[in-house]
C-alpha cells in the first residue's frame, strides 16, 4: 500500500485555482511507466525542474508527495 520509487520529472506546472496553487506534475519510471498527479505545494519541492531524478511517495498507487533523493 506505501511504496517510494525513483523516478524522473517528465513535466511540472504550477496551477491556480481560485487562489490556491497547485503542482501539475508528471514522473516516468524505470519500468517505462508513467504517472501523473496534482499535488499542493507542500508535497513537492519548490524549484522542481523538469528532468530532475526524485523520489514518489505513493499511497495505493496514488502520488501523495515528490522529494529529492539524499545523496
Amino acid at each position: 500500500m506505501l511504496g517510494e520509487v525513483e523516478a524522473l520529472v517528465t513535466d511540472v506546472r504550477q496551477l491556480d485555482v481560485h487562489g490556491v496553487v497547485y503542482v501539475d506534475l508528471t514522473v516516468a519510471y524505470r519500468d517505462r511507466s508513467v504517472a501523473s498527479a496534482r499535488l499542493g505545494l507542500e508535497s513537492v519541492p519548490a524549484d522542481l525542474t523538469q528532468g530532475e531524478r526524485v523520489i514518489v511517495r505513493t499511497v495505493a498507487n496514488m502520488i501523495v508527495a515528490v522529494e529529492r533523493p539524499a545523496d
